[in-house]
């Protein structure tokens, strides 16, 4: 069902969020069509896209970047929907940035989802915020790229498409041999011939394979795929090909003939996978296994860890369980050490976790659990503070407000004293047994002050992930979040401005 979106709803909704932490009027967003959660589900040198989603392409591709936001605006004030401008948001993105490395100015490709998901958890009045900003991004993203050497996504040699009865194996084939013509043309195929669920499949195991980039080559499959099944999959194939060409990005000699420390895990883990019983998703929750879990990953290596998730498993404990200590061994991480490896722990367990949930293959789930927790030891690096705080024991501290205003106090404190700031917001969230104000609260600040591609990515991340640990866990590690969500004191950015400009003109 659609939400309300007439003017005095967005105007209400507007102040009564607006008032809390200070945060401006938005009430000029009320200019543009509402965002209803069914919109938001749902050159020669350069590949095609769909004839129909073109025109948006190009108008994102050649429009300078200080006009876009206005360009855009009245295009949607002229009919054009949601869906179709978040699809030519990422057909952009793939056909003009380089996915090599994957991150850095990749990154406008990689935040899209996460700011569609900001969108969707939004309330209507704020929904397009977060695509403005998207949009933006991609500019400033697509002028790096011109400046590193204009890298464009170019058509596919058809003449090496497989048919279809070879298009899984030709493309499997070519990502084990890190072929990347071999590997681009067989991406083609696969996508023209497979059912979309299969090549899922395919890129779930290919985007954990190695310990490269980050995560962010899980973070890439998990997120196109998430917004390919909001656009549509006629959108897939340039998306997959840019998709499958950053999977097989590495360092030095091909991977396929060397041992590489990035690759040991997964060559290990198959093996280990097929040690896990069969019934290992019958098991049963235990609070002991977490605390277990979490102690091999601060102080084991990653084989050891590996090899503790088969134990339990075994033993009978339930992999909700064992996710539990992934997560918070991600927060955990990110209080010790926080900054950009330790974010990316969490994004990443969000990725894998995602194909997880998403995958109808027993195999792949177990491999990505594996992989999972070998990921979060390699994150951690070799050094290990017992005296560091744990997430599993750090005290709630009482607030000195009540209600609305100790929202207000969290993320007053968050821009002075992170610790602190995690310490109120687990006692805001003991204290209330529904955390949407906060969780509200923290996505807005995202919206007003947020600056960096990561900003979207790690919020959407942290607040979507917030539900799929168990109640027993999961106030502690959204307090860990605060290590790297927005503070209420620092300055606003320019995108609100910019946008009432463009909404106003």
């Amino acid at each position: 069902m659609d939400l309300p979106a007439s003017r005095r709803h967005f105007l209400k909704t507007t102040a009564t969020a607006s008032a809390l932490l200070g945060l401006g009027d938005l009430s000029f967003l009320s200019q543009l069509p509402a965002v209803s959660r069914a919109d938001a589900r749902l050159d020669p040198r350069s590949v095609r896209v769909e004839p129909e989603i073109e025109p948006v392409v190009r108008l994102l591709e050649e429009t300078p970047r200080e006009r876009l936001l206005e360009e855009v605006a009245a295009r949607i004030r002229r009919g054009l929907g949601y869906r179709e401008l978040l699809a030519a948001l990422l057909l952009a993105g793939v056909r003009n940035i380089q996915p090599r490395p994957v991150g850095f100015k990749f990154h406008a490709v990689l935040v899209v989802n996460s700011a569609h998901l900001a969108s969707l958890a939004s309330p209507p009045s704020d929904r397009w915020l977060p695509i403005f900003w998207a949009l933006d991004y991609f500019k400033d993203s697509q002028a790096r790229d011109v400046r590193e050497g204009d890298w464009t996504l170019g058509p596919v040699d058809e003449s090496a498409v497989r048919r279809a009865a070879r298009a899984r194996e030709a493309f499997t084939e070519a990502m084990d041999k890190w072929d990347e013509a071999a590997a681009d043309a067989a991406v083609a195929g696969l996508v023209r011939a497979a059912d979309a669920r299969e090549v899922f499949e395919i890129f779930c195991r290919y985007g954990a394979r190695d310990f490269r980039d980050l995560g962010h080559k899980a973070i890439y499959v998990a997120n196109s795929w998430r917004t390919l099944q909001h656009v549509g999959w006629q959108h897939a194939e340039p998306v997959l090909r840019s998709l499958a060409y950053a999977l097989l990005s590495h360092e030095g000699e091909n991977p396929a003939g060397r041992d590489a420390a990035p690759d040991r895990p997964w060559r290990r883990n198959q093996g280990l996978a097929a040690k896990i019983r069969g019934e290992w998703r019958q098991g049963k929750p235990s609070p002991e296994a977490v605390a277990e879990m979490l102690t091999a990953l601060r102080e084991g290596s990653d084989a050891e860890a590996c090899d503790k998730v088969v134990e339990q498993l075994n033993r009978g404990v339930g992999p909700q369980s064992v996710w539990d200590a992934l997560f918070q061994g991600a927060g955990e991480l990110l209080m010790r050490r926080p900054g950009i490896v330790a974010l990316h722990a969490v994004t990443s367990t969000n990725a894998l976790h995602f194909a997880y949930r998403a995958s109808e293959s027993d195999e792949t789930r177990k491999r990505l659990l594996l992989q999972t927790a070998a990921f979060l030891v390699l994150f951690r690096g070799d050094r290990a503070d017992a005296k560091a705080v744990r997430i599993d024991s750090f005290e709630p501290l009482p607030l000195n407000t009540v209600g609305p205003a100790a929202v207000e106090e969290v993320f007053a404190e968050v821009s002075k004293d992170r610790l602190t700031a995690a310490r109120k917001m687990l006692a805001c969230l003991q204290e209330n047994p529904r955390p949407e104000k906060l969780i509200d609260a923290a996505r807005r600040l995202v919206f007003l002050k947020g600056r960096d591609s990561h900003d979207y990515k790690f919020s959407s991340a942290v607040l979507e992930d917030y539900y799929h640990v168990s109640p027993a866990w999961r106030d502690r590690y959204l307090a860990a979040g605060a290590f790297n969500l927005r503070g209420s004191g620092g300055p606003d950015n320019d995108l609100v401005r910019r946008t009432r400009a463009a909404l106003q003109a």
